[in-house]
């Protein structure tokens, strides 16, 4: 007899269907994930006294038509109905991890090991794996604990403060994400190009630009005017 997919509140529900419809102690007990001789206790009323009954159609874990049908035929086993609205998954807070009072003391002891042993760890990591605090974890990396001086890097396998499995599993997590970082980067550093081959202009070389003479310049071959009034000078002389 399967228990899953039953109603929530299976007894109230079996001293409804008990006192309202034909079914069956068999089909009741199907249906509410309960014993036949526990409903036929429910209808002899030594079982379940004082339980309010609970109607499965109100709540829309059954309907009419199903129980009318499963009346005509005993064979026949009723079925939880479809939900008319889809609820969401409501997910669960994970609550911090719970260390024996016996074995928290050991707690910077295996801080630092992972410190020491695995520097890929961050803060979060360390926090996850053993359930210490980010103010802990940086006093044992600048070395200002108030107990420095005994601190010792010790395995948090061998101080019981998680397990093995714990421990590589949280190895290769970090070393995943330390992977993909690492291919994000290096995808971001190929896809940077020059400006000139974003926009697929390039500038070209510059090349000299050769003037018109001027027109009072003297031509090719002719003395500059004060080479010439130099010469006539010295013949006066």
């Amino acid at each position: 007899m399967a228990v899953e997919n039953k109603p929530l509140m299976p007894k109230a529900t079996a001293v409804w269907l008990v006192d309202n419809t034909g079914l069956s102690f068999e089909q009741i007990a199907d249906f509410c994930g309960l014993h036949p001789l526990e409903v036929k206790g429910i209808a002899d009323e030594d079982v379940a006294k004082g339980i309010k009954g609970q109607d499965p159609v109100a709540t829309g874990q059954l309907t009419r038509e199903q129980i009318a049908e499963a009346e005509k035929d005993p064979k026949k086993r009723l079925k939880m109905a479809a939900p008319k609205h889809k609820m969401p998954n409501v997910r669960q807070k994970r609550a911090p991890r719970y260390t024996p009072v016996s074995k928290r003391q050991d707690k910077p002891d295996a801080v630092y090991w992972i410190i020491r042993n695995h520097p890929e760890f961050s803060d979060s990591d360390i926090i996850k794996l053993i359930g210490t605090t980010k103010a802990t974890i940086a006093k044992i990396r600048e070395r200002s604990h108030w107990n420095a001086a005994n601190i010792k890097a010790v395995d948090p396998v061998t101080l019981g403060l998680c397990s093995q499995l714990e421990l590589d599993l949280a190895v290769s997590r970090v070393n995943a994400k330390r992977e993909r970082a690492e291919k994000r980067a290096a995808r971001k550093g190929a896809s940077l190009k020059s400006i000139a081959e974003t926009t697929g202009t390039e500038t070209p070389a510059a090349t000299p630009v050769e003037l018109p003479p001027r027109e009072d310049a003297p031509s090719q071959g002719a003395p500059a005017p004060d080479d010439y009034a130099l010469s006539s000078e010295l013949e006066q002389d």
